[in-house]
Protein backbone atom coordinates (compact mmCIF):
# COMPACT_ATOMS: atom_id res chain seq x y z
CA UNK A 1 0.00 0.00 0.00
CA UNK A 2 2.78 2.42 0.95
CA UNK A 3 5.33 1.28 -1.64
CA UNK A 4 4.46 3.82 -4.33
CA UNK A 5 4.28 6.68 -1.81
CA UNK A 6 7.88 6.05 -0.76
CA UNK A 7 9.09 5.15 -4.25
CA UNK A 8 9.78 1.50 -3.37
CA UNK A 9 9.63 -1.33 -5.89
CA UNK A 10 8.20 -3.81 -3.39
CA UNK A 11 7.22 -4.39 0.21
CA UNK A 12 10.42 -4.28 2.30
CA UNK A 13 9.15 -5.69 5.57
CA UNK A 14 7.06 -8.74 4.72
CA UNK A 15 6.73 -11.28 7.52
CA UNK A 16 7.21 -14.10 5.00
CA UNK A 17 10.86 -15.29 4.83
CA UNK A 18 12.17 -14.17 1.43
CA UNK A 19 15.80 -15.04 0.55
CA UNK A 20 15.87 -11.94 -1.66
CA UNK A 21 16.14 -9.91 1.57
CA UNK A 22 18.72 -12.09 3.36
CA UNK A 23 20.90 -9.98 5.64
CA UNK A 24 24.25 -11.47 6.62
CA UNK A 25 24.66 -10.28 10.19
CA UNK A 26 27.57 -11.72 12.16
CA UNK A 27 25.33 -14.39 13.64
CA UNK A 28 23.50 -15.22 10.43
CA UNK A 29 26.73 -15.39 8.45
CA UNK A 30 28.20 -17.80 10.98
CA UNK A 31 25.06 -19.94 11.03
CA UNK A 32 25.12 -20.03 7.22
CA UNK A 33 28.75 -21.13 7.36
CA UNK A 34 27.75 -24.03 9.64
CA UNK A 35 24.99 -25.07 7.25
CA UNK A 36 27.33 -24.89 4.27
CA UNK A 37 29.98 -26.86 6.16
CA UNK A 38 27.47 -29.53 7.08
CA UNK A 39 26.24 -29.69 3.52
CA UNK A 40 29.79 -30.21 2.29
CA UNK A 41 30.22 -33.15 4.69
CA UNK A 42 27.17 -34.94 3.33
CA UNK A 43 26.38 -36.84 6.52
CA UNK A 44 25.14 -36.59 10.08
CA UNK A 45 22.98 -33.91 11.67
CA UNK A 46 23.32 -30.13 11.71
CA UNK A 47 21.41 -28.38 14.51
CA UNK A 48 20.53 -24.66 14.43
CA UNK A 49 18.43 -23.18 17.23
CA UNK A 50 17.15 -19.65 17.76
CA UNK A 51 14.31 -17.60 19.16
CA UNK A 52 11.02 -17.21 17.31
CA UNK A 53 11.56 -14.84 14.40
CA UNK A 54 15.38 -14.95 14.62
CA UNK A 55 15.70 -15.99 10.97
CA UNK A 56 16.17 -19.79 10.98
CA UNK A 57 13.77 -20.42 8.10
CA UNK A 58 15.27 -17.51 6.16
CA UNK A 59 18.68 -19.18 6.51
CA UNK A 60 17.45 -22.45 5.06
CA UNK A 61 15.56 -20.84 2.19
CA UNK A 62 18.62 -18.80 1.34
CA UNK A 63 20.72 -21.96 1.38
CA UNK A 64 18.20 -23.66 -0.91
CA UNK A 65 18.74 -20.92 -3.49
CA UNK A 66 22.43 -21.80 -3.56
CA UNK A 67 21.87 -25.52 -4.01
CA UNK A 68 22.20 -27.14 -7.40
CA UNK A 69 18.98 -29.12 -7.75
CA UNK A 70 20.80 -31.50 -10.08
CA UNK A 71 22.99 -32.64 -7.21
CA UNK A 72 20.73 -32.46 -4.16
CA UNK A 73 17.17 -33.59 -3.43
CA UNK A 74 15.62 -31.71 -0.48
CA UNK A 75 12.60 -32.50 1.70
CA UNK A 76 11.51 -29.65 4.00
CA UNK A 77 9.13 -30.53 6.84
CA UNK A 78 7.52 -27.78 8.90
CA UNK A 79 4.61 -29.63 10.56
CA UNK A 80 6.24 -31.41 13.50
CA UNK A 81 3.27 -32.08 15.79
CA UNK A 82 3.29 -35.70 14.64
CA UNK A 83 3.97 -39.17 15.97
CA UNK A 84 6.78 -41.33 14.62
CA UNK A 85 4.66 -43.08 11.96
CA UNK A 86 3.16 -39.82 10.70
CA UNK A 87 6.64 -38.29 10.58
CA UNK A 88 7.80 -41.11 8.33
CA UNK A 89 4.86 -40.43 6.04
CA UNK A 90 5.77 -36.75 5.95
CA UNK A 91 9.36 -37.63 5.02
CA UNK A 92 8.09 -39.78 2.15
CA UNK A 93 5.77 -37.02 0.99
CA UNK A 94 8.55 -34.44 1.30
CA UNK A 95 10.66 -36.44 -1.14
CA UNK A 96 7.70 -36.72 -3.50
CA UNK A 97 7.11 -40.41 -2.86
CA UNK A 98 3.58 -40.14 -1.51
CA UNK A 99 2.38 -42.52 1.13
CA UNK A 100 -0.30 -45.15 1.24
CA UNK A 101 -2.21 -44.77 4.50
CA UNK A 102 -2.53 -48.53 4.65
CA UNK A 103 1.16 -49.25 4.14
CA UNK A 104 3.02 -50.79 7.03
CA UNK A 105 6.04 -49.12 8.55
CA UNK A 106 8.48 -51.70 7.10
CA UNK A 107 6.97 -51.08 3.66
CA UNK A 108 7.40 -47.31 3.97
CA UNK A 109 10.97 -47.69 5.19
CA UNK A 110 11.79 -50.00 2.27
CA UNK A 111 10.31 -47.46 -0.16
CA UNK A 112 12.42 -44.70 1.35
CA UNK A 113 15.57 -46.81 1.23
CA UNK A 114 15.06 -47.64 -2.45
CA UNK A 115 14.59 -43.93 -3.19
CA UNK A 116 17.77 -42.98 -1.34
CA UNK A 117 19.72 -45.71 -3.11
CA UNK A 118 18.42 -44.51 -6.47
CA UNK A 119 19.55 -40.96 -5.58
CA UNK A 120 23.02 -42.29 -4.80
CA UNK A 121 23.15 -44.20 -8.07
CA UNK A 122 22.25 -41.00 -9.96
CA UNK A 123 24.98 -39.05 -8.18
CA UNK A 124 22.50 -37.12 -6.05
CA UNK A 125 22.34 -36.59 -2.30
CA UNK A 126 19.23 -36.44 -0.12
CA UNK A 127 18.80 -33.72 2.48
CA UNK A 128 16.03 -33.72 5.08
CA UNK A 129 15.28 -30.37 6.74
CA UNK A 130 13.09 -30.41 9.84
CA UNK A 131 11.76 -27.02 10.92
CA UNK A 132 10.19 -26.37 14.34
CA UNK A 133 12.23 -29.25 15.78
CA UNK A 134 11.32 -28.20 19.34
CA UNK A 135 7.94 -29.87 18.81
CA UNK A 136 9.47 -33.27 18.14
CA UNK A 137 9.03 -35.89 20.83
CA UNK A 138 12.09 -37.92 21.90
CA UNK A 139 10.59 -40.93 20.13
CA UNK A 140 10.32 -39.03 16.85
CA UNK A 141 13.88 -37.71 17.22
CA UNK A 142 15.06 -41.28 17.68
CA UNK A 143 13.13 -42.29 14.55
CA UNK A 144 14.96 -39.60 12.60
CA UNK A 145 18.27 -40.85 13.95
CA UNK A 146 17.43 -44.33 12.73
CA UNK A 147 16.85 -42.97 9.21
CA UNK A 148 20.47 -41.84 9.18
CA UNK A 149 21.44 -45.53 9.18
CA UNK A 150 20.63 -45.67 5.47
CA UNK A 151 24.08 -45.73 3.92
CA UNK A 152 26.37 -47.55 1.54
CA UNK A 153 29.86 -48.83 2.28
CA UNK A 154 31.42 -45.45 1.55
CA UNK A 155 28.78 -42.76 2.16
CA UNK A 156 25.62 -41.79 3.99
CA UNK A 157 22.43 -41.72 1.91
CA UNK A 158 20.60 -39.13 4.04
CA UNK A 159 21.65 -36.00 5.84
CA UNK A 160 19.40 -34.06 8.24
CA UNK A 161 19.19 -30.42 9.35
CA UNK A 162 17.25 -29.78 12.56
CA UNK A 163 16.03 -26.20 13.10
CA UNK A 164 14.19 -25.24 16.24
CA UNK A 165 13.62 -22.93 19.16
CA UNK A 166 15.97 -23.06 22.18
CA UNK A 167 13.79 -25.69 23.88
CA UNK A 168 15.08 -28.25 21.39
CA UNK A 169 18.47 -28.08 23.07
CA UNK A 170 16.84 -29.57 26.16
CA UNK A 171 15.67 -32.55 24.11
CA UNK A 172 19.07 -32.85 22.46
CA UNK A 173 20.83 -33.07 25.83
CA UNK A 174 18.58 -35.71 27.33
CA UNK A 175 20.55 -38.73 28.59
CA UNK A 176 18.79 -41.01 26.09
CA UNK A 177 19.83 -38.79 23.15
CA UNK A 178 23.55 -39.63 23.36
CA UNK A 179 23.46 -41.64 20.12
CA UNK A 180 21.98 -38.67 18.27
CA UNK A 181 24.55 -36.28 19.77
CA UNK A 182 27.32 -38.52 18.44
CA UNK A 183 25.99 -37.91 14.92
CA UNK A 184 25.66 -34.13 15.25
CA UNK A 185 28.61 -32.72 13.30
CA UNK A 186 27.80 -29.03 13.96
CA UNK A 187 25.42 -27.03 16.15
CA UNK A 188 24.80 -23.28 16.38
CA UNK A 189 22.47 -21.01 18.32
CA UNK A 190 21.23 -18.01 16.36
CA UNK A 191 20.80 -15.09 18.74
CA UNK A 192 19.34 -11.61 18.18
CA UNK A 193 21.31 -9.04 16.22
CA UNK A 194 22.76 -6.00 17.99
CA UNK A 195 21.60 -2.39 17.72
CA UNK A 196 24.03 -1.37 14.97
CA UNK A 197 23.12 -4.43 12.92
CA UNK A 198 19.41 -3.77 13.44
CA UNK A 199 19.83 -0.36 11.83
CA UNK A 200 21.87 -1.91 9.01
CA UNK A 201 19.18 -4.61 8.65
CA UNK A 202 16.41 -2.02 8.23
CA UNK A 203 18.42 -0.05 5.69
CA UNK A 204 19.39 -3.23 3.82
CA UNK A 205 15.79 -4.28 3.37
CA UNK A 206 14.82 -0.81 2.22
CA UNK A 207 17.76 -0.60 -0.18
CA UNK A 208 16.76 -3.96 -1.67
CA UNK A 209 13.54 -2.35 -2.95
CA UNK A 210 15.08 0.89 -4.20
CA UNK A 211 15.03 3.10 -1.09
CA UNK A 212 16.16 6.72 -1.50
CA UNK A 213 16.98 8.77 1.61
CA UNK A 214 15.27 11.89 0.25
CA UNK A 215 11.89 10.13 0.20
CA UNK A 216 12.18 8.23 3.48
CA UNK A 217 14.48 8.70 6.48
CA UNK A 218 14.86 7.73 10.14
CA UNK A 219 16.60 9.65 12.91
CA UNK A 220 19.08 7.94 15.21
CA UNK A 221 16.40 8.05 17.90
CA UNK A 222 13.95 6.27 15.63
CA UNK A 223 16.45 3.48 15.00
CA UNK A 224 17.14 3.20 18.73
CA UNK A 225 13.39 2.90 19.43
CA UNK A 226 13.02 0.22 16.75
CA UNK A 227 15.77 -1.81 18.40
CA UNK A 228 14.35 -1.24 21.89
CA UNK A 229 11.05 -2.78 20.79
CA UNK A 230 12.38 -5.62 18.63
CA UNK A 231 15.31 -6.65 20.78
CA UNK A 232 17.19 -7.48 17.59
CA UNK A 233 14.67 -10.09 16.43
CA UNK A 234 14.23 -9.67 12.65
CA UNK A 235 10.56 -10.67 12.55
CA UNK A 236 9.62 -8.16 15.25
CA UNK A 237 11.64 -5.52 13.43
CA UNK A 238 9.75 -6.28 10.22
CA UNK A 239 6.39 -6.11 11.94
CA UNK A 240 7.13 -2.75 13.55
CA UNK A 241 8.65 -1.17 10.43
CA UNK A 242 5.78 -2.35 8.24
CA UNK A 243 3.28 -0.73 10.60
CA UNK A 244 5.46 2.38 10.82
CA UNK A 245 5.53 2.90 7.05
CA UNK A 246 1.80 2.25 6.81
CA UNK A 247 1.16 4.98 9.38
CA UNK A 248 3.59 7.25 7.53
CA UNK A 249 1.70 6.72 4.29
CA UNK A 250 -1.65 7.49 5.90
CA UNK A 251 -0.30 10.54 7.77
CA UNK A 252 2.01 11.67 4.93
CA UNK A 253 5.18 11.31 7.01
CA UNK A 254 8.52 10.84 5.27
CA UNK A 255 10.89 11.64 8.13
CA UNK A 256 10.50 9.38 11.18
CA UNK A 257 11.63 10.24 14.68
CA UNK A 258 11.50 8.38 17.96
CA UNK A 259 8.05 9.85 18.62
CA UNK A 260 6.45 8.17 15.58
CA UNK A 261 8.07 4.84 16.45
CA UNK A 262 6.82 5.01 20.04
CA UNK A 263 3.31 5.82 18.80
CA UNK A 264 3.23 2.68 16.64
CA UNK A 265 4.76 0.58 19.44
CA UNK A 266 1.96 1.68 21.77
CA UNK A 267 -0.63 0.72 19.17
CA UNK A 268 0.93 -2.73 18.76
CA UNK A 269 1.15 -3.32 22.49
CA UNK A 270 -2.45 -2.29 22.97
CA UNK A 271 -3.59 -4.68 20.24
CA UNK A 272 -1.67 -7.51 21.90
CA UNK A 273 -2.96 -6.65 25.37
CA UNK A 274 -4.10 -9.21 27.94
CA UNK A 275 -7.20 -11.26 27.20
CA UNK A 276 -9.35 -11.41 30.33
CA UNK A 277 -12.16 -13.91 30.33
CA UNK A 278 -15.69 -12.70 31.17
CA UNK A 279 -16.06 -12.46 34.92
CA UNK A 280 -12.31 -12.76 35.54
CA UNK A 281 -11.37 -10.50 38.44
CA UNK A 282 -8.92 -10.22 41.29
CA UNK A 283 -5.70 -12.23 41.14
CA UNK A 284 -6.58 -13.89 37.81
CA UNK A 285 -7.09 -10.55 36.08
CA UNK A 286 -3.91 -9.16 37.66
CA UNK A 287 -1.98 -12.18 36.39
CA UNK A 288 -3.35 -11.63 32.90
CA UNK A 289 -2.13 -8.03 32.96
CA UNK A 290 1.25 -9.10 34.33
CA UNK A 291 1.69 -11.70 31.60
CA UNK A 292 1.13 -8.99 29.01
CA UNK A 293 4.22 -7.16 30.24
CA UNK A 294 6.70 -9.99 29.62
CA UNK A 295 8.68 -10.38 26.38
CA UNK A 296 6.08 -10.88 23.67
CA UNK A 297 8.40 -12.56 21.14
CA UNK A 298 6.64 -15.89 21.39
CA UNK A 299 3.24 -14.21 21.26
CA UNK A 300 4.26 -12.35 18.15
CA UNK A 301 5.19 -15.62 16.52
CA UNK A 302 1.79 -17.09 17.29
CA UNK A 303 -0.10 -13.98 16.23
CA UNK A 304 1.79 -13.13 13.08
CA UNK A 305 3.63 -16.23 11.82
CA UNK A 306 0.64 -17.35 9.78
CA UNK A 307 -1.08 -14.00 9.33
CA UNK A 308 -0.47 -13.96 5.60
CA UNK A 309 -0.61 -17.50 4.15
CA UNK A 310 1.14 -17.69 0.76
CA UNK A 311 -2.13 -18.42 -1.07
CA UNK A 312 -3.51 -15.05 0.06
CA UNK A 313 -0.51 -12.93 -0.90
CA UNK A 314 -1.84 -12.03 -4.35
CA UNK A 315 -5.27 -11.09 -3.03
CA UNK A 316 -3.76 -8.94 -0.29
CA UNK A 317 -1.56 -7.11 -2.78
CA UNK A 318 -4.54 -6.41 -5.06
CA UNK A 319 -6.53 -5.10 -2.09
CA UNK A 320 -3.65 -2.86 -1.02
CA UNK A 321 -3.35 -1.39 -4.52
CA UNK A 322 -7.10 -0.73 -4.64
CA UNK A 323 -7.06 0.99 -1.24
CA UNK A 324 -4.04 3.03 -2.31
CA UNK A 325 -5.92 4.28 -5.37
CA UNK A 326 -8.98 5.18 -3.30
CA UNK A 327 -6.90 7.08 -0.75
CA UNK A 328 -5.12 8.97 -3.53
CA UNK A 329 -8.43 10.11 -5.01
CA UNK A 330 -9.72 11.12 -1.57
CA UNK A 331 -6.64 13.26 -0.98
CA UNK A 332 -7.20 15.05 -4.29
CA UNK A 333 -10.83 15.70 -3.41
CA UNK A 334 -9.89 17.16 -0.03
CA UNK A 335 -7.23 19.41 -1.53
CA UNK A 336 -9.23 20.52 -4.59
CA UNK A 337 -10.87 23.98 -4.69
CA UNK A 338 -14.59 23.84 -3.97
CA UNK A 339 -15.53 24.95 -7.52
CA UNK A 340 -13.33 22.41 -9.32
CA UNK A 341 -15.38 19.78 -11.21
CA UNK A 342 -14.94 16.23 -9.93
CA UNK A 343 -13.93 14.91 -13.37
CA UNK A 344 -10.78 17.12 -13.18
CA UNK A 345 -9.56 14.94 -10.33
CA UNK A 346 -9.14 11.80 -12.40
Amino acid sequence: MYESYYGLSGKPFSLRPDPHFFFGSKGHARAMAYLEYGLSQGEGFIVVTGEIGAGKTMLVRTLFRQIDSAELVVAHIVNTHLNSDDTLKMVLAGFGLGSDDGASKPTMLARLERFLQDCGTQGKRALLVIDEAQNLTPRVVEELRMLSNFQTDDKSLLQTFLLGQPEFRVTLHRPDMHQLRQRVIATYHLGPIDEAETRAYVEHRLATVGWRAETLSFTAGAHAAIYAYSGGIPRKTNHLCDRLLLMGFLEEIRHFTEAEVQLVVRDIEQEAGPVIAPGQTGAAATAAHANANVDTDEGDGLLFANQYPPMLDERILKLEKALSSVLSVLRKIVRAPANLPIDHLE
